[in-house]
C-alpha cells in the first residue's frame, strides 16, 4: 500500500502531460484527501478541471514556482508534493537562458524552502536525462536543481522534510513529443524530418514514469537520485513504427541537442547502485541518518547511455507500445 494513500498531496505543473496522467492515478487508486493543482495557466487549469468533472477533492492554485510565497500558501497541510513545473525546450532554452535559470534554479529552491516550512513529509522532484554530463542550458539548470533537492535534505536540518529526484528519458505520448508531429507528416504523405539518422533516445510510457515516481515516494528516505532501467530506442525504428516506408531527411542536429543521451555518468556511476527496476545514484554526502539500501554495485567503467543500453525497443515493439497510446 503506498504511502500516498488517503494524504494531501500537491503538484507543481500539474496541468502537464506527467502532472495529469499523475492526478488522475491518485484519484483512482489513493483517495486522496485533497490534491493540490499549482499551475501557471488558468485556461489549462479549467480544461484539466473540465476533463476530471471538477473532482471535489481537488484544489486548483494560479501560481508560479518563482513565488515562494504563493507555493507556501499552497502548500498548508500538505504531506506530499510531486515538483514537475519547469521550462524544457532545449533550443528555447539556449535564447534564453536566464528565463530556465529562474524557473528551474531559482524556482526549485523556492519549492524546496516552502516545503520544509510548511512542514511537508517527503517531495520527489523531475528530472530528465539532459541533467547528466549537460551539453545545453536546459540540463545544466536541471542538473542544478537536482543538487539543490539532495541538498536540501542537509537544509532542512531538524525538519522532518526529505528530497529525492527521479530522473528519466523521453516520455512516449507526452506534450512536445515527436510521436504527434510524425503521425501527421506521415498522414499527409511528407518526408519525415530527423535530426541525425543514428540518433538513439531512452523512451518510457506516460503510466510507467507516473508508477516510477509513486514507488518512488515508498522507497526514498531523502538525497537518491532514481533512475529507471528502461530502454532505448534508435531514431530510424521510431519512424518505421510509426510511418512504414516513410520518406525521411536530416536537418541537422538542433542547438544543445545529444546525439546519444545519458542518465548516469561514468564519474556518478561509481556511487550507483543497481536495485531492481532502477538504479539508485547516492548522494555525495548523507549526514540525516541515510542509510545505502542494498543492491549490486556497478562495473568499472559503466555509464548509463542511450547507444550503450542493454535494452532495446525494435520496430515492432515500439509499434506495440504506440498502438496502446492510442
Amino acid at each position: 500500500m503506498s504511502i500516498l494513500r488517503g494524504s494531501s498531496i500537491l503538484v507543481t505543473g500539474g496541468t502537464g502531460s506527467f502532472g495529469k496522467a499523475f492526478i488522475r492515478r491518485a484519484l483512482d487508486e489513493f483517495d486522496p484527501k485533497r490534491i493540490v493543482i499549482f499551475s501557471r495557466d488558468e485556461l489549462k487549469q479549467y480544461e484539466v478541471r473540465q476533463g476530471l468533472q471538477d473532482d471535489p477533492r481537488l484544489r486548483w492554485f494560479i501560481g508560479d514556482i518563482r513565488d515562494r510565497h504563493r507555493l507556501t500558501r499552497a502548500m498548508h497541510d500538505v504531506d506530499f508534493v510531486v515538483h514537475a513545473a519547469a521550462l524544457k525546450q532545449v533550443d528555447t532554452a539556449e535564447y534564453n537562458p536566464f528565463e530556465y535559470v529562474q524557473t528551474n534554479i531559482v524556482g526549485s529552491q523556492n519549492v524546496v524552502e516552502a516545503a520544509i516550512d510548511a512542514n511537508v513529509q517527503k517531495v520527489v522532484a523531475l528530472s530528465t536525462d539532459k541533467a547528466s554530463s549537460p551539453l545545453n542550458l536546459y540540463g545544466a539548470t536541471k542538473l542544478a536543481a537536482d543538487k539543490l533537492f539532495q541538498s536540501a535534505n542537509h537544509y532542512a536540518a531538524g525538519h522532518r522534510t526529505r528530497f529525492s529526484v527521479v530522473r528519466y528519458g523521453n516520455v512516449m505520448g507526452s506534450r512536445g513529443s515527436v510521436i504527434p508531429y510524425f503521425k501527421a507528416l506521415a498522414a499527409e504523405s511528407k518526408s519525415l524530418p530527423i535530426t541525425d539518422a543514428r540518433m538513439t533516445r531512452f523512451w518510457i510510457t506516460l503510466p510507467q514514469a507516473v508508477q516510477f515516481v509513486i514507488d518512488s515516494f515508498d522507497l526514498m528516505q531523502g538525497g537518491e537520485l532514481y533512475v529507471p532501467r528502461i530502454p532505448s530506442m534508435r531514431i530510424l525504428d521510431l519512424v518505421e513504427a510509426i510511418a512504414p516506408g516513410s520518406e525521411t531527411h536530416e536537418i541537422g542536429i538542433r542547438p544543445g541537442e545529444k546525439l546519444h543521451e545519458e542518465m548516469i555518468s561514468l564519474d556518478d556511476s561509481r556511487r550507483t547502485l543497481r536495485l531492481g527496476d532502477r538504479y539508485v545514484v547516492l548522494p555525495t554526502i548523507a549526514n540525516w541518518g541515510f542509510t545505502p539500501p542494498e543492491g549490486d554495485t556497478l562495473p568499472e567503467g559503466f555509464a548509463y547511455q542511450s547507444d550503450t543500453n542493454e535494452q532495446w525497443l525494435g520496430v515492432d515493439e515500439l509499434r506495440g507500445v504506440l498502438e496502446s497510446l492510442d
